[in-house]
């Protein structure tokens, strides 16, 4: 049909005189050469495989691999193979053999080898590195992800995306339950927008590094400041888990306690119970800081352009 479709609208433009419709002889045969290698190989599919089959195969014509603009687009054969044996099933064989290449995890090719079909064509841009990322390296293949026969790709809907990664990743999905997390079940953003999942840096990230991916949103911490708060300078994932946690502001655990997996009582002298006391500027106390966290005083906690004077000012002061 869609053959017949564009034969008719070419030869009618021609007879009109379009001249920019027109092409050579020699263009029109080689054109015409093109479109019969496709349709062939399509019609060897199509002619079971057609609208009122219960799998929606023929809505990949809803898809850009279903439409026919140049030479690069692939015909069933070229992702299937000629598959002459599923095509016309021998007499002695009771169950149709399935295609030469066919994509599930009951294909008798490796993951490996399924997503070298798609890398055929999907070479450059994102997908470069996929060869030596995390997912290839799991046997993760492209269709673990991806839906090609219908218009509805899940994995490229932003609402639809994190459904399918919760199908392997169901730590995340838990942690992104908790009271404090990113705007994911919100469906304000979604895994892509932090993640690169085609690509072979640490954690699929989008940037180079975590605190780059971070700083792509939360631009206010990425400094630089007279005072730098190193854990923050390192790794943003120091003090904050992203997915989500029962602490707010997505933070590990909540003040002192996360702040004394690195400092010392030697910051405050006089800890009691554990705790931080005030420091002695003024004298200090065993119960200085008792039930209060580290941020009552320390506000700026990814950085602070304060000079010392003014901090020590600050203590004369109170």
């Amino acid at each position: 049909m869609f053959k017949t479709i564009k034969k008719g609208l070419l030869a009618a433009l021609m007879i009109a005189g379009v001249g920019t419709f027109a092409p050579s002889a020699l263009a029109q045969e080689e054109a015409q050469e093109g479109e019969d290698i496709i349709y062939q190989g399509d019609a060897k599919c199509t002619s079971c495989h057609d609208e009122y089959e219960v799998a929606p195969v023929l809505s990949i014509a809803k898809t850009k691999h279903g439409v026919t603009k140049d030479g690069r687009v692939p015909s069933c054969t070229t992702c299937h193979g000629e598959s002459e044996a599923h095509v016309n099933k021998p007499e002695d064989v009771q169950v149709r053999p399935a295609p030469d290449v066919f994509f599930s995890k009951k294909s008798h090719l490796t993951a490996e080898q399924q997503s070298a079909t798609c890398m055929s064509c999907h070479q450059g841009g994102k997908h470069m590195n996929w060869n030596s990322s995390t997912h290839a390296a799991r046997d993760v293949s492209c269709t673990s992800c991806h839906q090609v026969h219908t218009g509805h790709d899940k994995v490229r809907d932003e609402l639809e995306q994190p459904q399918v990664c919760y199908s392997c990743h169901k730590q995340q999905r838990a942690e992104l339950t908790r009271p404090s997390h990113h705007p994911i079940p919100e469906g304000k953003m979604t895994c892509s927008d932090c993640h690169n999942v085609h690509g072979d840096n640490p954690k699929q990230l989008l940037r180079n590094s975590v605190n780059e991916t971070c700083y792509s949103c939360h631009m206010e911490k990425r400094g630089p400041f007279v005072h730098n708060h190193q854990p923050v300078a390192e790794d943003c994932g120091s003090c904050h888990n992203p997915h989500g946690t029962t602490t707010a502001s997505l933070l590990k655990s909540r003040p002192p306690f996360l702040c004394q997996e690195c400092h010392s009582q030697s910051s405050h002298p006089s800890q009691a119970a554990g705790l931080p006391t005030a420091s002695g500027v003024l004298g200090s106390t065993a119960t200085g800081t008792v039930a209060r966290g580290c941020l009552n005083c320390h506000t700026n906690i990814h950085g602070s352009n304060s000079t010392q004077d003014a901090i020590t000012t600050r203590r004369f002061r109170y």
